[in-house]
């Protein structure tokens, strides 16, 4: 993919995967760049996504799988005004992103809107590929309204 401006999108099958995929694809298009976009997969003898996995194959496989829908439907909605790429990569999603974004002007990702407690105990991909990212990193956020209320009350001192 040769274009002057690359903007790396996280893609994982989420609404704020596909909205960060808009996003990135909308700017490229206003700098004349492309989108690569990226899915990060692994497995550990667990379930992977909505599937569980029975091999490292099988969850390789249904990575592509979303990332060819995801890519579909980005044509479907853009045309061909963007260069679009994909890529499944093995490892952890950060990893995987902020290595994807060193050869990028800039990386995209989706925020999901977890409560406090999914988010503490889930990590955040976004707040990884902040610190480990060499090139700026945009993340759309949820819209207000679909974002899912913290499940304890917040405490104000």
């Amino acid at each position: 993919m040769s274009a002057t401006y690359l903007i790396v999108a996280g893609v994982d099958g989420s609404e704020g995967g596909r909205r960060a995929l808009d996003w990135a694809a909308t700017e490229a298009a206003g700098r004349g760049g492309a989108v690569q976009a990226v899915i990060a997969w692994s497995w550990d003898g667990m379930e992977y996504g909505p599937i569980a996995a029975t091999s490292p194959q099988e969850a390789a496989a249904h990575a592509r799988e979303v990332l060819d829908r995801e890519i579909k439907a980005l044509v479907a909605r853009f045309g061909s005004r963007v260069p679009v790429a994909g890529e499944v990569i093995e490892g952890s999603p950060a990893d995987v992103l902020s290595a994807a974004g060193r050869t990028a002007d800039l990386l995209v990702l989706g925020s999901h809107g977890h409560s406090r407690i999914r988010h503490t105990v889930l990590g955040s991909v976004s707040e990884g590929c902040i610190r480990k990212a060499a090139c700026p990193v945009v993340v759309i956020p949820v819209p207000a309204d679909r974002v899912q209320p913290a499940s304890e009350p917040a405490v104000r001192q």
